[in-house]
């Protein structure tokens, strides 16, 4: 089965730039560059993944979490899935 959302092309699009930036650093280290500039690298990565991650988790609640709800055990259920994911916010 697969699980696509809308915005799954522009968190892989994220995580590809993401992906390059973990080969330039491993890169630059094995080069030995400038730790400035390694480091400049590491926070673009982080960054990356993280403005990806931002995007998955706030997707997942809007798409997955706030559909119909039509029981109580659906309610609980619902609310159980959303504090889960909210541990990755």
């Amino acid at each position: 089965m697969v699980h696509m959302h809308e915005s799954h092309p522009d968190i892989i699009k994220r995580l590809k730039r993401a992906d390059g930036h973990l080969r330039k650093i491993i890169d630059m280290i094995e080069e030995g560059k400038p730790c400035l500039e390694v480091a400049q690298q590491l926070q673009a990565a982080y960054k990356a993944i993280g403005n990806a991650k931002k995007v998955f988790v706030q997707d997942h609640i809007e798409g997955c979490l706030t559909g119909d709800v039509d029981s109580p055990a659906e309610l609980k259920k619902s609310l159980r899935d959303l504090k889960e994911i909210s541990k990755y916010l």
